[in-house]
């Protein structure tokens, strides 16, 4: 907030912080009570937002948030102030850490009972060991694919390290361009106006989706999609999620769909070369109003730094890293690895590229329990095969 102070003024405007939101980490509260608040504390962050956002004093918004339920919560409440010319601001992830397999490893014989909590602690500690992100690509690294995908950051800002030039200069870009896209500039009408809600239409929507299912992101946006979808207006559901998923092809694999993590993915051409593959195959509407260009193709740009400038290059025209990104036309899967299950338990969404071919069918007894503890506690006592 205090660089956007800065950066603001040096554009003749005015910054403030307008609200924050009470926010929870899922991995600190993982395996606790607590973690049962998660979700709701999504509505509880756009509630956040909409009272933040409710005292009609603003010309724009910038939205400082990464982690799972923030994004969507944020989204969710300011698309109620649609009015608003809206950019959101990554502050992207922390620099890889311990290796994955290493972290794998060591979580293993921990659970095997084989080390003890300090060794366990000491591994934890060095994979998320500094400002930033967690570096898998989960739920919050997934907010910000989705964001680039419909045309609300900065081209190519979303897996920038935090603490550098080039991330402070995308900061100052994201603030220079919301003074340039209210609905007045110097007492003129503007007519390069682009409120968050003509930015949002069902073309973006559909955009998000296909980045999720392209880059094998994570399934809790089966809740938030939908939702972020209801807030903007649009019936979303999971049939639509599932249609898609039959002819959007994966041509991700991230950690933990693949070895390297998201500062890999990011080296290996990243949301660029993303955009331009999905622009180029077909699969994701190019003609959306972005907050940045004329179309979703400008966001097919990296960033980077030309001395003490911030200049755009054209994304890689062939993937850096093929274990972790490939062309549209020899993707990992032809499919985006999501399937609709529906019986007579009801309706769910699975993620069948996490599942090996061979346990596709399965066909075992059911047993029902009340809770999760009971789950584990039959587990450990080897109830469960």
């Amino acid at each position: 907030p205090e660089q956007i102070k800065i950066f603001a003024r040096e554009r003749g405007a005015t910054a403030q912080v307008a609200g924050g939101v009470p926010a929870m980490c899922d991995g600190v509260t993982q395996g606790q009570d607590s973690m049962e608040l998660s979700l709701f504390s999504r509505d509880v962050i756009a509630m956040g937002t909409a009272v933040g956002l409710s005292h009609g004093m603003f010309e724009g918004a910038l939205l400082l948030g990464i982690c799972d339920k923030i994004v969507p919560g944020l989204l969710i409440g300011t698309l109620r102030f649609g009015h608003l010319p809206t950019i959101l601001v990554p502050a992207g992830p922390m620099p890889s850490g311990l290796a994955n397999k290493e972290k794998i490893r060591v979580r293993q014989l921990y659970a095997e009972g084989k080390v003890g909590e300090k060794e366990l602690m000491d591994a934890e500690s060095a994979s998320y060991h500094g400002a930033g992100t967690c570096t898998f690509y989960g739920t919050a690294n997934s907010n910000q694919m989705m964001m680039e995908m419909m045309g609300l950051h900065m081209p190519g800002s979303s897996f920038v390290n935090p603490g550098n030039k080039l991330r402070q200069e995308l900061t100052r870009a994201a603030v220079h361009r919301v003074t340039e896209i209210g609905w007045a500039r110097d007492g003129q009408a503007n007519d390069d106006y682009r409120p968050l809600g003509r930015c949002i239409d069902e073309k973006a929507i559909v955009n998000a989706v296909v980045g999720l299912l392209a880059t094998g992101g994570s399934t809790n946006h089966v809740i938030h999609l939908p939702a972020i979808a209801r807030a903007a207006g649009i019936i979303l559901d999971w049939d639509d999620m599932d249609e898609l998923s039959k002819v959007v092809p994966l041509i991700a694999s991230v950690y933990p769909n693949g070895a390297g993590d998201i500062n890999y993915f990011h080296a290996a051409g990243g949301m660029p070369y993303v955009i331009r593959e999905l622009l180029d195959a077909g699969l994701a509407h190019g003609d959306i109003l972005t907050v940045y260009g004329k179309s979703l193709a400008e966001g097919a740009q990296e960033p980077v730094m030309d001395g003490d400038t911030l200049v755009w290059k054209p994304a890689a025209e062939e993937s850096r890293d093929e274990t972790l990104l490939k062309p549209a036309s020899d993707p990992f899967r032809k499919d985006g690895g999501l399937a609709l299950l529906q019986g007579n338990l009801g309706r769910a969404t699975m993620k069948v590229s996490a599942v090996d071919p061979e346990r596709h069918t399965i066909e075992a007894p059911a047993r029902v329990f009340s809770n999760q503890h009971a789950v584990a506690e039959a587990f450990k006592a080897g109830e469960l095969d």
